[in-house]
């Protein structure tokens, strides 16, 4: 059960490192660079930290069990969802979208909290 968890991570990094890279080429060939922090934010929490969690709860298996670290799956992409929008948006010149950047990111930080408590508790000795 493990390893499906750590694939799910590793294919949603897949995704995600191709919408940034496409998201990149469309800036460059526009010469619109505004929304890069988005595309930043996209690539980083994305591409890299999804990576990250796939990876850590291979190398952990114990940090991957249980309904806390399923859940964490979804909470990580609801989040990371939620914010690139509100960021793009305001960095487009929409201020109004701060609630959904900032629901976005209290989601996101909410998920981290979860994976460092599963992480904690799977490598307790």
């Amino acid at each position: 059960m493990t390893e499906a968890i750590a694939n799910r991570y590793f294919r949603a990094a897949v995704l995600y490192a191709i919408l940034g890279m496409a998201w990149g080429i469309s800036m460059a060939m526009s010469g619109n660079h505004t929304t890069y922090p988005a595309h930043a934010h996209l690539l980083l929490l994305g591409w890299v930290s999804m990576v990250l969690y796939g990876a850590i709860f291979r190398l952990c298996p114990r940090s991957a069990e249980g309904t806390l670290a399923r859940s964490h799956f979804w909470i990580a992409n609801v989040g990371l969802i939620v914010m690139i929008p509100g960021v793009s948006l305001i960095f487009a010149g929409y201020p109004d979208a701060e609630p959904l950047a900032a629901t976005g990111s209290i989601i996101t930080i909410a998920s981290m909290l979860l994976f460092a408590h599963r992480v904690w508790q799977g490598t307790r000795t």
